[in-house]
C-alpha cells in the first residue's frame, strides 16, 4: 500500500535519508576520475606548468624579444576601444598594417580587467593547454584511454609548443586550439564542424588562409568518393574561402593599414642566403624534428599532414635560415597537426594487412610519450625543477623600483628589457625609432656597465637637438630624463 496515500490530511510523507557527505564526494571523485574526465585533468596541469613557465620568465626579466610589448600596446588600445596602435613598431603604427591579427581584440575586455603583460603571459597559457583537449580525446576515442593521454602527455610536452611558451606572447596562440579542434572533428568524421572551428583562423594571421584552405583540401580527400556531395562543394567553399581571406590581407588589408601600400614580409621572399642557396642542412634538421620525435615518422601516412603544407611551404619562399630554427614559436602550429595525423594513422595502421606496421603503430603512443619526457629534460619546462626559476633576482627588484620612477604615460624610447615593465602605463618607442619623437624618457637594458657619460652621449647620438640627464642605474637597466632647459 502506498503510505504517502494513507497520510493525513495536511501532512507530507516523510522525506527520504540524505546521503552521506562522504558518497556524495565519493562519487565526485569517481566522476573525476572517469574517462572522458582526462583531456582536462591533463589541460589543467599543462596550463599551470606553461603559465608557471611564462610568469616566472617574466619576474626574472629576460624577456627574449619585443613581441610581448607590441602586443601588450595593441591589446591595450583594444580594451580601450581605440585603433591597436604599436608604438614599438614606429610612432602611430597600427599593428593591422604589419600582421592581419585582429583575433588579438578578444583579450581586450581580460585586459581592461588586468592591465599588464601577465594577463597576455596567462590567457597565451590557457589556450596552449586548451588545445591538448581535442588532440587527447581524439587520441582517446580512436585508440582507447591509455594511448590517448600518451599522446595527449607527447603533444603537451612537445619541443614545439614548449619553445612558444616560452617566448613571451604571440597571436599564433590562438591558432593552435583552433587548428586543434579543427583537426579533431576531421578525425572524427565531424565535416561541419571541422569547417566551423577552421575558419575563424583567417584572423589570426594573414598567412593562416591557406592552412583553412588545407584543411578544406583535407576534407575534400575524406569525402569526394561518398555519395554525399554537400560535404564536398562545402570543403570547395572553405578553401577558397581560405585563400581569398589571404590574399585580401595581403594585398588590401594590411597595405591599407601601414601606411606604404604595401606588405613588408614580401622582403623575406628574397632573403636567400649570399651564396642564393636554401640552407638545406638547416631546414632537413627541422623537418626531422618536426616528424621523427613526434611521430616517429607515422604521421607521413595521414592525409591531414597536408594541412602543415603551407606553414612549411612559406618558410622554403622565404630562404631565411632564422625560420628554419626549432627555437621562438614558428613551429607550434605544427605540433596539433602531426600529432593529429599520428592519430590518424595510427587508427588506420590498426586494420593494416602488414604485421610489422601493426607492430610498430602499437608501441608507437609510449615511444613518443618517453621521447617527449626524455627531450623535456632540455627544453624549457625543465627550468621549472629548478628552484631559482622562481625567485625573483634582486637586480630586477631594483631595476623595477628604477623604471617605476618614469610617471605613467610618459613617453619612453626602450630596448627589450624595460619594455614590458612600461608598456601598461606609458607610450613607448623601441630604441633608434622614434623617427622625429623626442620622448620623456630614454631606459635601456645593457650587457655591461656603462658610465652615465657614455649613456648621454648614446642619447645625443638618438637625439642630436635634445639633453638628457642620467637618473640613475640598476640592474644593468639606464634611465636618462628629457631636461626641460
Amino acid at each position: 500500500m502506498d503510505m504517502a496515500a494513507t497520510a493525513p490530511s495536511g501532512t507530507s510523507a516523510p522525506d527520504a535519508p540524505a546521503e552521506p557527505a562522504s558518497s556524495r564526494l565519493r562519487d565526485r571523485a569517481a566522476a573525476l576520475r572517469r574517462p572522458g574526465a582526462d583531456p582536462y585533468w591533463l589541460a589543467a596541469v599543462l596550463f599551470a606548468a606553461y603559465a608557471a613557465l611564462s610568469v616566472s620568465r617574466h619576474r626574472r626579466m629576460e624577456a627574449m624579444s619585443w613581441d610581448l610589448g607590441i602586443f601588450e600596446q595593441a591589446i591595450r588600445a583594444y580594451s580601450r576601444f581605440q585603433a591597436p596602435i604599436a608604438d614599438l613598431k614606429g610612432p602611430g603604427a597600427n599593428i593591422l598594417g604589419d600582421h592581419f591579427s585582429p583575433v588579438t581584440a578578444l583579450l581586450g575586455p581580460l585586459y581592461r580587467i588586468f592591465p599588464g603583460p601577465i594577463t597576455l603571459l596567462v590567457a597565451q597559457a590557457a589556450l596552449f593547454a586548451l588545445s591538448a583537449v581535442p588532440v587527447t580525446r581524439a587520441a582517446a576515442h580512436l585508440l582507447g584511454r591509455g594511448r590517448g593521454l600518451l599522446i595527449g602527455i607527447a603533444y603537451g610536452l612537445s619541443w614545439g609548443v614548449q619553445r612558444a611558451v616560452d617566448f613571451d606572447f604571440h597571436e599564433i596562440c590562438f591558432a593552435v586550439p583552433l587548428l586543434a579542434f579543427a583537426l579533431e572533428a576531421v578525425v572524427r568524421e565531424r565535416w561541419y564542424a571541422a569547417m566551423l572551428w577552421a575558419a575563424p583562423l583567417v584572423f589570426v594571421k594573414e598567412d593562416m588562409g591557406a592552412t583553412v584552405a588545407a584543411i578544406g583540401a583535407v576534407i575534400l580527400i575524406r569525402t569526394w568518393r561518398r555519395r554525399e556531395t554537400r560535404v564536398p562543394l562545402a570543403a570547395i567553399a572553405l578553401t577558397a574561402f581560405g585563400l581569398i581571406a589571404s590574399a585580401l590581407a595581403l594585398g588590401l588589408v594590411i597595405p591599407g593599414f601601414n601606411g606604404d601600400g604595401d606588405y613588408a614580409y614580401w622582403q623575406k621572399v628574397d632573403g636567400a642566403d649570399s651564396d642564393g642557396t636554401i640552407p638545406f642542412d638547416t631546414a632537413l634538421r627541422t623537418l626531422a624534428w618536426i616528424l621523427l620525435p613526434t611521430t616517429g615518422l607515422l604521421a607521413l601516412r595521414s592525409p591531414l599532414l597536408l594541412a602543415a603544407v603551407p606553414t612549411i611551404g612559406w618558410r622554403f619562399v622565404s630562404h631565411e635560415e632564422f625560420y628554419w630554427g626549432t627555437d621562438w614559436h614558428y613551429n607550434a602550429v605544427l605540433m596539433p597537426v602531426v600529432f593529429l595525423a599520428l592519430v590518424d594513422a595510427l587508427h588506420r595502421s590498426r586494420s593494416s594487412r602488414r604485421g610489422w606496421l601493426r607492430s610498430y603503430s602499437g608501441q608507437l603512443p609510449t615511444a613518443v610519450a618517453a621521447a617527449a619526457l626524455a627531450l623535456t629534460s632540455s627544453l624549457p619546462l625543465y627550468s621549472l625543477t629548478v628552484p631559482d626559476t622562481y625567485r625573483k633576482p634582486a637586480r630586477v627588484a631594483a631595476a623595477e623600483r628604477l623604471l617605476a620612477r618614469i610617471p605613467d604615460g610618459a613617453t619612453v624610447e626602450a630596448n627589450v628589457g624595460p619594455i614590458s615593465r612600461l608598456t601598461s602605463r606609458t607610450r613607448v618607442f623601441w630604441v633608434g625609432d622614434t623617427r622625429g619623437v623626442v620622448p620623456h624618457y630614454i631606459a635601456l637594458q645593457e650587457d655591461g656597465p656603462r658610465t652615465a657619460r657614455h649613456m648621454i652621449d648614446y642619447a645625443r647620438q638618438l637625439h642630436p637637438d635634445a639633453d638628457y640627464r642620467f637618473v640613475g642605474t640598476a640592474g644593468n637597466v639606464y634611465v636618462l630624463e628629457l631636461t626641460t632647459d
